[in-house]
């Protein structure tokens, strides 16, 4: 395993982590407890030293089980979570993957903080992210003047903020390291999903603020597990998706072929990640890990060989051009 600074902190991240979401929520990971623990713990015993959870998942069991499974070693790696979302109120009335009330009010924040000490069995969490927050959140001096407080108090090293797709995150996460140069964002980014992820790659440079990618592998699509006709169960998170969109998707992946396999030293899901980590402003990556199986493939990624300059020259032109299918679409199938 390979570590990385975190941007402006003295933090050094494994540069694969582990998203908590995959053991303790329902929404497409492992819903058996100890199977979650035991994964987590081999996840540590393989040189995984950074775990990314959020108060909101599985309604505090991201915490909880994190505590339980490696609580012994909480002075050897580096917890990430998130607050913003009043799940105390609202979580029973949650349906589906509907959006939870949010609340960044000093009050909210401050009680949120102290559950999740509580939970995490700990007296300080490393890295204390805004979950999706909003313009008017990141706009918000007294949130801050809140978190700055915390900080001087102890109970958090360093705030960030962690974004995502379907909200609106491109305008928040330029305020967020321009206007509030939080050390950390986390974003999402891979090979299919580049945008607006390349806009952030300067301003990350210039205000020192390193970066955490999520969904590396676009929820199955670039890990091989994904194949074509697959019908999601309605508690997965990607029965969403259109077939349209996943068929798509797999007809651009097909012209990946040249990243992985014989001759390259990279299984597919290996060279997402080394897609991702080729970005210098990207300090840990974060694959779904839902079996062994994958924890020691993604693991090792690092130290396969990196993606070359015409390799990565070769995704940015398939992405650049949607990867053909309209060219290929306009032109008449012969035979």
């Amino acid at each position: 395993m390979n570590y990385r600074k975190l941007g402006s902190t003295d933090l050094h991240l494994s540069a694969v982590g582990f998203g908590v979401w995959t053991v303790s929520t329902s929404w497409w990971g492992i819903t058996d407890d100890q199977q979650g623990i035991d994964l987590l713990r081999r996840a540590y015993e393989l040189g995984i030293t950074f775990f990314d959870t959020a108060d909101t998942y599985g309604n505090g069991k991201g915490e909880t089980i994190l505590a339980e499974a490696l609580g012994h070693v909480r002075d050897k790696i580096v917890i990430g979570t998130k607050f913003g979302y009043d799940f105390y109120n609202y979580g029973r009335e949650r349906t589906g993957h509907k959006e939870l009330p949010q609340d960044f009010s000093p009050a909210f924040v401050r009680r949120a903080l102290e559950e999740s000490l509580r939970r995490l069995g700990t007296d300080y969490i490393d890295i204390y992210q805004l979950h999706n927050p909003r313009v008017p959140t990141v706009q918000n001096d007294e949130l801050f003047d809140t978190l700055e407080e915390l900080k001087r108090q102890g109970k958090v090293r360093h705030y960030a903020a962690a974004l995502g797709p379907d909200i609106g995150w491109e305008e928040e996460g330029m305020a967020a390291m321009r206007r509030r140069r939080v050390p950390s964002l986390q974003i999402i980014y891979s090979i299919l999903e580049q945008d607006p992820a390349r806009a952030f790659f300067p301003v990350a440079n210039e205000c020192d603020t390193g970066l955490l990618a999520r969904v590396p592998h676009a929820s199955g699509m670039l890990d091989g597990t994904y194949k074509p006709g697959m019908v999601f169960e309605a508690s997965d998170h990607r029965s969403h998706r259109k077939q349209e969109w996943l068929e798509t998707s797999l007809r651009k992946v097909s012209q990946l072929e040249f990243l992985y396999g014989d001759g390259t030293g990279r299984t597919i899901g290996q060279a997402a990640i080394q897609f991702v980590l080729a970005q210098p402003t990207v300090t840990s990556v974060l694959p779904n890990i839902l079996n062994e199986s994958q924890l020691r493939e993604f693991v090792a990624a690092p130290d396969t060989p990196p993606l070359t300059e015409d390799e990565l020259s070769r995704i940015a032109d398939l992405y650049d051009r949607d990867f053909y299918l309209e060219e290929a679409a306009a032109t008449p199938s012969q035979g």
